[in-house]
């Protein structure tokens, strides 16, 4: 039996120590916690001493000097880097090129272009090598089990007719996980940084890419930087049409997607049951049936399994293994060039933007 993978973890925010640190103790017995980063001794520190609860042996490591430590550290076979914006692309290449497994947080990229440069620069760099490491982006909702699910039940409503993404969110100045970081960095604000999630979400469960989009922003909370709200329509591959609505700044939270086909509608909300968080599944078939089903929110949990467990393959078989697909940088990138044509039509008032191949 193959022993867990030493990783590190760079970056020591709010995720890190809310998401990351207790996903990864569910997992302990897959991965050992060898080391936390970040650019600051204090931050580190703090992440440390919550992840030494469940990794006793996790060092501590701040600015360049902890990070070449890392870098040079051979037995840290994988980082997961959970920094912002344009930093997360940039550390991803230095740690790739180190040799290190990357698993990168999501979005791919701040934009598409600034994603075609970094693949580029990594095939030039590492394309040719036999052991060549894998760069992962952790977008979880290709996870979830809910969307998974709904994934396989599309094919019981038959040819698709529209398509309906609906996303009412409660994001201000006061929510934890607001920061500068993402006004920094990403023209689109929190629907670019948060807006990849939903759109992942859709292309797993339709089966297919948008081709078009037209949108119409607008900027209402002026805590948020902008776009804060966006309609869009968009056109699917396979000619099906539907509507995609964010409204970041809503006081009350609903997010869902809906499908409906020819042989019935289905139907995945978020939402709570019997104290738990996740997502109810509807199914609706055109002889009078309803399914419905609840799957509670595990999806990060199941692309770090799904991480450590290629991270381990490619050892074994000495690099030559084919990593998961969802969390390919690519699928990431292809999250981002949807929402970047959706704000480049909102620029344009609305004119038709065709969604760029990646």
């Amino acid at each position: 039996m193959t022993k867990p993978p030493q990783i590190a973890i760079l970056g020591a925010g709010i995720f890190v120590r809310t998401q990351y640190i207790p996903r990864l103790t569910e997992i302990s017995d897959l991965v050992v916690l060898k080391a936390i980063w970040s650019r600051t001794e204090e931050s580190a520190r703090g992440a440390v001493e919550i992840a030494r609860k469940f990794f006793p042996e996790v060092e501590c490591k701040w600015g360049d000097t902890g990070l070449d430590e890392i870098i040079q550290n051979t037995s840290i076979v994988a980082v997961a880097v959970v920094l912002a914006g344009q930093t997360q692309v940039d550390m991803s290449l230095r740690m790739l090129k180190a040799g290190k497994h990357v698993l990168q947080e999501k979005p791919a990229a701040a934009s598409i272009s600034g994603a075609e440069t970094a693949l580029s620069s990594y095939n030039s760099t590492l394309g040719n090598l036999p052991a060549q490491p894998i760069w992962a982006v952790a977008e979880n909702y290709r996870f979830e089990p809910a969307l998974v699910e709904c994934k396989k039940l599309v094919a019981e409503i038959g040819e698709m007719m529209s398509v309906q993404l609906i996303v009412e969110g409660s994001m201000n100045s006061s929510n934890p996980y607001f920061s500068s970081s993402w006004r920094r960095n990403f023209s689109g604000g929190f629907i670019l940084d948060m807006g990849v999630h939903f759109i992942a979400g859709l292309r797993m469960i339709v089966g297919c890419e948008v081709k078009s989009v037209s949108a119409f922003t607008s900027h209402v909370d002026s805590t948020l930087p902008p776009p804060d709200n966006i309609s869009s329509v968009f056109q699917l591959e396979n000619g099906c049409s539907g509507v995609f609505v964010m409204a970041v700044s809503s006081r009350a939270p609903k997010i869902f997607w809906r499908v409906v086909g020819l042989k019935g509608t289905l139907q995945v909300e978020r939402g709570n049951r019997d104290g738990k968080h996740g997502y109810s599944v509807s199914l609706y078939t055109s002889d009078g049936q309803t399914k419905c089903s609840f799957f509670p929110f595990s999806g990060v949990t199941e692309e770090l399994k799904t991480f450590l467990s290629d991270v381990s393959q490619a050892i074994l078989k000495e690099g030559s293994y084919e990593a998961e697909p969802r969390c390919s940088y690519v699928e990431g990138a292809r999250d981002v060039a949807v929402l970047e044509a959706m704000l480049e039509s909102g620029m344009k008032q609305g004119a038709l933007v065709q969604v760029k191949k990646f």
